[in-house]
């Protein structure tokens, strides 16, 4: 079992290089092992490309006969634009199939199964919280309508995102470059209006991991007040923008729309992430500001929450990132696990979970 874990964990980091570039496919990586020694692995690179099990089988050849697979994905058991993996495990004359997780979709599952019907072993369930973590907006998607959401804020040391004159960065270069690399991996990246009045930021990824589809940028703007010089505005017909309102000013909206501008609206901020999951986004990064994270986590809709601190102290006037949440005693506040910690540079990144993934 030992031996199954860390050959598990393999698989994981190999899934972890199709990082943007698989959607709406998962995340999956496979290491196939015979007498001890690795023969082939592989990972999904890319949507509608090779299956990992499949590019793992390409590199082992006839070293599969007799190997065990592991798989961070049960195989899949449909025709989609790729035939089934399970189907070509079994052609390969594998001996044992090591799966992280079943597959939430029903109709490509079935994989386990139709190995176990041919004969072969097959185990379920090893390093499966960090598999289900790897692919958590995938899992989520089979059962919620809204986007997987994960609320990213970089903070001082006393919790700030703006200073009182609200300017400068506070993340070093390793940290915005992890940003980007966030952007990548999600449907869509969205900011409230207040962010894009003060900030005017574009939301694109310019660094790291270029996505096969570039993230969809959205606005949370109940009037429309977006403005139409603004950079998110000039470069919509680049890269898709939705402003998402309660009761859009007319005027403003036609402007917004002629430039390209695609506008939704919502009366809430549950119908507005509604709104969002039908038009197919199924996973958001919330990049800002108080206001609407405060919003989303008083409607209990955070998923992930994304802390990049700096070493610094912003003092007095400065604007706290969780000034518009929840008020909480210590007794019943949450305690939130941990997913992740690292340092990057002199800040440090902290992944918490606010949901099951």
């Amino acid at each position: 079992m030992t031996d199954d874990r860390a050959y598990m964990r393999q698989a994981l980091a190999l899934a972890r290089r199709g990082w943007g570039r698989t959607a709406p496919n998962p995340l999956v990586g496979a290491v196939l092992v015979r007498d001890g020694e690795v023969v082939g692995e592989g990972h999904h690179a890319m949507y509608g490309g090779d299956h990992a099990e499949v590019a793992a089988l390409r590199v082992a050849g006839d070293r599969a006969r007799g190997a065990t697979a592991y798989v961070t994905l049960e195989p899949c058991a449909h025709h989609g634009k790729t035939p089934p993996c399970a189907d070509a495990l079994i052609a390969a004359g594998v001996r044992r199939v090591v799966a992280a997780t079943a597959d939430p979709n029903p109709t490509a599952a079935g994989g386990l199964a139709r190995l176990r019907d041919a004969g072969i072993e097959t185990v379920l369930g090893v390093e499966e919280a960090g598999a289900r973590e790897l692919n958590a907006a995938f899992f989520h998607a089979f059962r919620s309508d809204r986007p997987w959401v994960t609320l990213k804020f970089a903070v001082s040391i006393d919790g700030a995102i703006a200073g009182r004159d609200g300017s400068g960065w506070l993340t070093g270069r390793a940290s915005q470059r992890e940003v980007h690399h966030l952007r990548a991996g999600n449907d869509a990246v969205a900011v409230g209006i207040g962010t894009v009045l003060a900030d005017d930021p574009l939301l694109t990824i310019r660094d790291g991991v270029v996505p096969r589809v570039p993230p969809v940028r959205v606005v949370f703007d109940r009037s429309a007040r977006t403005p139409p010089a603004s950079r998110l505005v000039q470069t919509a017909r680049e890269t898709p923008v939705v402003i998402v309102a309660e009761r859009p000013d007319p005027v403003r909206a036609a402007a917004l729309v002629q430039a390209g501008v695609e506008i939704v609206t919502a009366s809430s901020i549950e119908e507005a992430l509604g709104v969002l999951g039908a038009r197919g986004i199924r996973s958001l990064l919330v990049e800002g500001g108080a206001r609407l994270g405060g919003a989303l986590l008083t409607a209990a809709l955070v998923d992930r929450l994304v802390i990049f601190q700096a070493p610094c102290v912003l003092g007095a006037g400065a604007l706290g990132a969780f000034a518009c949440a929840p008020a909480r005693t210590p007794g019943d506040a949450p305690r939130l696990p941990i997913v992740e910690r690292r340092a990057l540079d002199d800040d440090l990144m902290t992944v918490y979970a606010c949901s099951p993934a």
